[in-house]
């Protein structure tokens, strides 16, 4: 059985401004890099074989601060880099919704494109890292659309908003990927609170 933990990356300075970010290469801001923390503490039990992150600098801060003091290696891999938004990166919500009021970014990669690559990825994984646990450090639409394909739709893309440093779980087993659990964040100090969503 495949084992891997999903992480969405840790905050950045254009999440808190509410900009899309897209392929943009944002680092994590202060509030980024403690959410990176908490995940350390959280995954410490997990006993991962490797930790595979998204090219882009806030994923991949998020995944060194993960692994600090672990012998794994953090391994890069293209396939999921977060989604090419087009004309749209660097807007708010209001500047896009004014934009684009029909949400059709010019430029923007398709969602089947997105989809592929991200199943592509998925296959390597397994093909790798066959019965590893395995934590994936990833932006939000990419893990939404993970979500989405293995859940065929009930979850992710559209229907899921993944607060940053959450932790999912998918699983391969019987010869097919499951879902776990999604969205937890009851290791963040700043959702601690019931309600506090």
């Amino acid at each position: 059985m495949t084992n891997v933990c999903l992480v969405r990356h840790g905050e950045t300075e254009w999440n808190r401004l509410g900009k899309l970010q897209g392929r943009t290469d944002i680092p994590l801001n202060l509030q980024g890099k403690l959410q990176a923390q908490e995940c350390r503490k959280y995954l410490r039990d997990f006993e991962y074989e490797i930790v595979i992150s998204s090219p882009l600098k806030r994923a991949l801060e998020t995944a060194q601060i993960i692994n600090e003091g672990e012998k794994s290696q953090v391994l890069v891999m293209k396939e999921f880099i977060e989604r090419d938004y087009g004309d749209a990166e660097g807007m708010t919500i209001e500047e896009r919704q004014l934009a684009f009021p029909d949400k059709n970014y010019p430029n923007q990669e398709s969602r089947e494109f997105l989809n592929e690559r991200i199943t592509n990825g998925l296959t390597k994984i397994n093909q790798d890292y066959s019965d590893s646990n395995i934590v994936l450090v990833a932006p939000g639409a990419v893990i939404n659309a993970i979500l989405a394909h293995i859940s065929d739709g009930e979850i992710g893309s559209g229907k899921t908003k993944l607060i940053n440093a959450c932790v999912s779980s998918i699983e391969f087993i019987e010869e097919k990927w499951r879902v776990n659990h999604y969205n937890q964040i009851t290791h963040l100090s700043k959702y601690s609170e019931k309600g506090n969503l």
